[in-house]
């Protein structure tokens, strides 16, 4: 396979010595970043479009999502490592493609500048205030640079951060369902959820796939999961050195090559109470608060939205329904939906920043050997510094040019699509290959993934199809 990446050394499992609620957080860090988009912009659009009748997708999309996450935590906290450097050590180009899944998805500035128009909004009461776009941007980027690069520990200040949101997320979510919604909302919710296999005839399969995606994390931004665990400390992550503030501490940051496990009494128990750790992680943050989250979205969209018949244009969304709330609940109304709306996007833009400069930086180091010249906090720097620069100038290129932030959302997640449609069955392929037989997976687990494979691939093919030769239209 002509792998750059060094066979795994044999270590014994570390044990697990503290408590779930100690350990918690690499979940919901994944929860503030999956709220972003799909949740707060692209399913209410579509329930305000199309009310409640396909929301059964977006349940099922965090579901599959929550079933590869599991896969994802299984690799992590049995070898240390992240997927990018598994699939590196089955064939070292799979780093070119990640690079390419990882740019085009994420690195234009959809969040940062959607996150800064509701901060407009809200600082300024009009969403057509005269400020340009970019400079609210900027703004949103600045207070990512700062939980980046503010505290020594990077993972600990995204954690707390996006944790903290997730928070005022929710509280302010529920404030609202509690003040505008109804029993006829929720009834229709309700059949929606049950309404499978329901796709409107006038809802494009492109963005039936794309929604699909971003119920969840979706794209690259699932296999970021890895990266959390490890930092935290997780299962054989807790012999990988933490990465530290690049501009406050100055060492190594990450091992280049992870560890396997001998088949003792020990580690086998040692793995199970790892593995029972991140699938509890996963089914209370990423699959239970990140679907209830996003239905109390959909649940706004349906009593403020779709019962006036409303589907926002680009970019008003938040402030549509924010117009709207304040008709019900005065000023407060719509300062609690701005204020969750700037809550919400700017949890997602500091995770997209943390895990795409993560995600290079891993890849450079695993796969080739000019980056290996400078350490991989150096790499984390530089890539999410020119993230942060290149999404304030592109925005303001964006907004030359008359282009809504809209569109980069939805292109992140079609690319996103084609990404899970190639890691979810090489992710099941080397667990079942490179792990010791009591760490792989489970008759269940496996057939989980095969059907988020043929889900995934499927659309990819579909969608594929059409681009290219138009045999869908």
């Amino acid at each position: 396979m002509n792998s750059p990446v060094p066979p795994l050394e044999q270590a014994d499992l570390p044990e697990r010595t503290l408590p779930f609620w100690k350990m918690a957080g690499p979940g919901a860090v994944l929860v503030g970043l999956s709220i972003g988009a799909g949740e707060i912009v692209i399913w209410p659009r579509i329930a305000a479009e199309f009310g409640a009748t396909m929301i059964w997708a977006a349940a099922l999309g965090v579901f599959i999502q929550y079933c590869v996450n599991i896969e994802i935590g299984r690799w992590t906290i049995a070898t240390g490592e992240s997927p990018y450097t598994g699939f590196a050590r089955m064939w070292r180009y799979y780093a070119h493609a990640f690079i390419f899944f990882n740019v085009a998805g994420w690195l234009l500035p959809g969040w940062a500048r959607t996150s800064g128009l509701a901060l407009k909004a809200l600082v300024t009461s009009n969403p057509a205030h005269p400020s340009p776009d970019w400079l609210w941007t900027g703004v949103t980027f600045a207070g990512v640079a700062l939980v980046l690069f503010g505290p020594k520990r990077v993972y600990t200040a995204v954690e707390r951060t996006i944790g903290a949101l997730v928070v005022i997320v929710t509280v302010g979510l529920i404030i609202i369902a509690f003040r505008v919604g109804s029993s006829a909302d929720l009834a229709e919710m309700a059949r929606g959820v049950v309404n499978i296999p329901f796709i409107d005839p006038d809802f494009p399969i492109k963005s039936f796939f794309i929604a699909l995606v971003f119920a969840g994390a979706g794209g690259t931004a699932n296999l970021f999961y890895a990266f959390y665990l490890r930092d935290k400390q997780i299962g054989m992550g807790a012999r990988i050195p933490i990465m530290m503030n690049p501009i406050r501490s100055r060492n190594e940051s990450a091992h280049g090559t992870g560890f396997t496990f001998e088949e003792t009494d020990d580690n086998r128990r040692r793995f199970r109470d790892w593995f029972r750790f991140v699938v509890l992680d996963q089914t209370l943050f990423f699959w239970a608060l990140n679907t209830f989250t996003m239905f109390l979205f959909i649940f706004g969209a349906l009593a403020v939205l779709h019962r006036q018949n409303i589907v926002p244009q680009a970019g008003q969304l938040i402030w549509d329904e924010a117009q709207i709330l304040a008709d019900s609940m005065g000023g407060a109304g719509r300062t609690l939906f701005l204020l969750i709306g700037v809550a919400t996007l700017f949890s997602t833009q500091v995770a997209l920043t943390d895990g795409v400069a993560r995600s290079i930086a891993d890849l450079f180091k695993t796969s080739f050997k000019f980056a290996r010249r400078a350490d991989h906090a150096t790499w984390y720097l530089r890539i999410a510094l020119f993230v942060i620069i290149f999404g304030t100038a592109l925005t303001a290129v964006m907004e030359y040019l008359g282009i809504s932030e809209l569109g980069f959302l939805f292109n992140a997640a079609y690319i996103g699509g084609f990404a899970m449609a190639l890691y979810t069955p090489l992710i099941l392929w080397m667990n079942l290959r490179h792990l010791p037989p009591s760490a792989r997976p489970r008759p269940l687990n496996i057939v989980m993934m095969i059907l988020a494979s043929v889900v995934y691939g499927g659309f990819a093919l579909f969608c594929a199809g059409n681009e290219l030769f138009g045999l869908f239209d």
